[in-house]
């Protein structure tokens, strides 16, 4: 089985690009849907964040995101705490989806923080998703409980977007159409050859 990382940046079109993948019949393991999952009332994330993090969990048991968000982004430390929690946890999921999908031959791992956490090791290729700031900021700045402030905290918690596309097998550019980025799917997996 080849294993495609898929990254970029916040506002990228990352998510967009993991839906063309799909569509073209290749299942995506989608990392920040598998923390929505762990951080679920009863479930192993929120159990953990807990025990650090007391005051993100809300009265039904699962994880306030927001809470939680605001605790930790721009805070190194608090980040590197919740990742070691989460990250293991992500671990034993993604061999659920590997194992679900082992009789195929390609799969695409949907990873923010692929070259952050060092899972660019994990895969065969990686592929960077990418445009300009300006369009990246215009497209950030529309989500919900998002300001500019939180916008720049979180990029810069992320690795900056040149260095990942030096680090890339494949480039996406997502700044044309939809359509321009399927084309550019098209040929990486002609590429790869599957």
């Amino acid at each position: 089985m080849i294993k495609i990382g898929l990254t970029g940046s916040i506002g990228m079109g990352k998510s967009e690009t993991a839906k063309i993948f799909q569509e073209l019949g290749f299942p995506v393991y989608d990392a920040d849907s598998s923390v929505h999952k762990l951080y679920g009332k009863d479930q192993k994330g929120a159990a953990a964040v807990k025990k650090f993090f007391p005051a993100a969990l809300s009265s039904d048991g699962s994880v306030d995101r927001k809470i939680l968000s605001d605790t930790v982004v721009g805070d190194k430390n608090k980040l590197k705490i919740l990742e070691s929690i989460i990250h293991p946890l992500l671990v034993e999921d993604r061999e659920l989806f590997f194992e679900k999908n082992k009789s195929l031959k390609a799969v695409v791992l949907d990873i923010p923080l692929l070259f952050e956490t060092g899972g660019q090791i994990n895969v065969d290729y990686t592929v960077v998703v990418f445009t300009s700031y300006e369009i990246q900021k215009k497209r950030v700045l529309v989500r919900k409980n998002m300001s500019e402030e939180k916008f720049k905290k979180i990029i810069s918690l992320q690795l900056p977007s040149a260095d990942k596309c030096a680090r890339a097998d494949f480039i996406i550019d997502t700044s044309v159409s939809i359509d321009d980025a399927k084309k550019q799917v098209k040929n990486i997996i002609l590429s790869i050859g599957i």
